[in-house]
């Protein structure tokens, strides 16, 4: 595993259904507050309706995984989690996986394909950001008041248990600070050769369409979007029979390549 985040393969958490000989896996990649369980059921039915494989899993900190190894974020952690995905797959022996993240694992599905070219089949993201934005910060900004005097800690407690304040906070204080405005992940763009489905809400609160643009225009692979009207961060929660069409349309189209 990557020494920086060192860890089990048996501290993960993971869901994995294997039912069709043969077909790739599609493995799941949730956003900054997510978990297996906030999944809910649509990665079964992206399996059913594809007849893939699929796998889940709760990264480090999150969900039922261990918690975190570190005690701040670095400005590169999403690409250290890429790095940790490639080394979960090669554990998992999974090959030529579709990748499928959302937000921050959609961040990580680009990193992944773009720094592992040969090890992905090909990736679909829903709301990935490459660059920081202000409706992004805003975003952030009424999450953390929502923790503080709503009842948002109380629902992520459900699903992470004792990984929810770390997890929280550790979201919340990295994106915030002015060391992380100058994120930026586009110079990884070119290396992308996949095949690669862009999905975004057209209201999304935490990032506008410049972002889709910036992937389409700059990656290097065969491209695809999806802008879904009248809907925000969480497409495949808002408006799952659109993204199970179009999610089911793409990767009959991989197959055939």
């Amino acid at each position: 595993m990557t020494n920086v985040k060192s860890f089990s393969v048996a501290d993960i958490a993971i869901n994995r259904y294997e039912i069709h000989s043969g077909k790739p896996t599609i493995v799941f990649l949730h956003d900054s507050l997510g978990c297996i369980e906030l999944w809910r059921d649509f990665p079964e039915r992206v399996g059913a309706l594809t007849q893939c494989n699929v796998l889940v899993y709760d990264r480090q900190g999150y969900g039922k995984s261990c918690g975190f190894s570190y005690e701040k974020r670095e400005n590169n952690y999403l690409e250290l989690e890429a790095d940790i995905l490639i080394d979960l797959l090669n554990f998992w022996n999974i090959e030529q996986p579709i990748l499928f993240g959302h937000s921050d694992g959609g961040s990580i599905a680009l990193l992944a394909a773009a720094k592992y070219p040969e090890k992905i089949q090909a990736i679909i993201t829903e709301g990935a950001h490459v660059f920081v934005e202000n409706i992004t910060i805003n975003g952030i900004k009424q999450a953390i008041t929502l923790y503080d005097t709503a009842d948002l800690k109380t629902k992520l407690e459900k699903y992470h248990g004792n990984n929810t304040e770390a997890m929280f906070w550790a979201w919340a204080n990295t994106w915030t600070t002015e060391e992380f405005r100058t994120w930026n992940i586009e110079h990884f763009l070119p290396a992308i050769q996949c095949a690669t489905l862009i999905i975004q809400g057209e209201q999304d609160e935490y990032g506008t369409l410049k972002q889709v643009e910036s992937i389409i225009e700059q990656v290097s692979g065969t491209t695809e979007k999806l802008i879904i009207p009248k809907i925000g961060h969480t497409p495949h929660k808002e408006n799952p029979e659109v993204v199970l069409e179009k999610v089911k349309l793409f990767i009959q189209k991989v197959q055939k390549v």
